[in-house]
């Protein structure tokens, strides 16, 4: 297979739309009441820790330093952007969401749609390697964004989005993959390089965000204890559906 600017657009227009499957799960149980948020924000936490594992440990296989300083950039600008939700927290509205519940959906959208950056770059460069390596990445990549997607899923629908509306906003996080794998596959030599920091920048903001948003949510609603099994068993399943995956 002739690799091309259109092969590489298309495979990771299919990794977006893979996110999208996520939300699944939500068009059998859909009628999900606040009880659940808290259980929702826990698991979503564990995802999202395995899932920056994973995104750290590659990055710091590349080079350690620009992983780390990514994701130091990564905690800051979380960190920067609830202190600006916060100035205008009880007049956020987003979708059906308002006030504390917009803010969430809004970091959660934010953090995936710039992880979705990294990912693009990756399946630009992977195709930069061969086809077989390309395609093998593609479908790793693929594959990993749908417990993403589950992951904003668990977000968003507890607190009053549509199963419907999870699925597009998840999407919608990934467009940047498309985007971006196609000027990472024309220029090979100058996206390789910036891979750690990227990798790093996902990781340090998605663990970030898991410590001061929704833990502390979660533990609102359910004991410490809970809390932290559930943390443990979903990031639990997420690093072996990875280590599956890439196996």
């Amino acid at each position: 297979m002739e690799v091309n600017v259109w092969t590489v657009f298309v495979a990771a227009c299919l990794t977006a739309l893979a996110t999208g499957l996520g939300a699944l799960p939500f068009f059998v149980f859909r009628r999900m009441s606040r009880s659940w948020l808290g259980i929702s924000n826990s698991i979503a936490a564990g995802f999202m820790l395995g899932a920056s594992a994973a995104l750290l440990w590659e990055g710091a296989d590349i080079g350690v330093a620009r992983t780390v300083l990514g994701a130091l950039v990564g905690v800051a600008f979380i960190e920067v952007t609830r202190r600006r939700l916060g100035h205008a927290h009880a007049h956020l509205h987003i979708d059906v969401l308002r006030g504390a519940d917009a803010r969430a959906g809004l970091l959660i959208v934010t953090v995936m749609t710039v992880h979705s950056f990294t990912e693009g770059v990756g399946v630009g460069v992977s195709f930069g390697g061969g086809d077989e390596l390309g395609a093998f990445i593609t479908a790793a990549i693929a594959v990993h964004n749908i417990p993403e997607g589950l992951a904003i899923s668990l977000v968003l629908v507890p607190r009053g989005v549509t199963a419907w509306r999870a699925a597009g906003w998840s999407v919608f996080t990934s467009v940047p993959q498309p985007l971006m794998a196609v000027p990472a596959f024309l220029l090979v030599e100058w996206f390789a390089p910036l891979l750690p920091a990227g990798l790093g920048f996902a990781g340090g903001a998605m663990v970030w965000m898991v410590a001061v948003e929704l833990v502390p949510e979660a533990r609102e609603d359910l004991s410490d204890r809970f809390v932290a099994a559930a943390i443990a068993a979903s990031m639990a399943v997420m690093v072996a559906f990875q280590v599956l995956v890439l196996a």
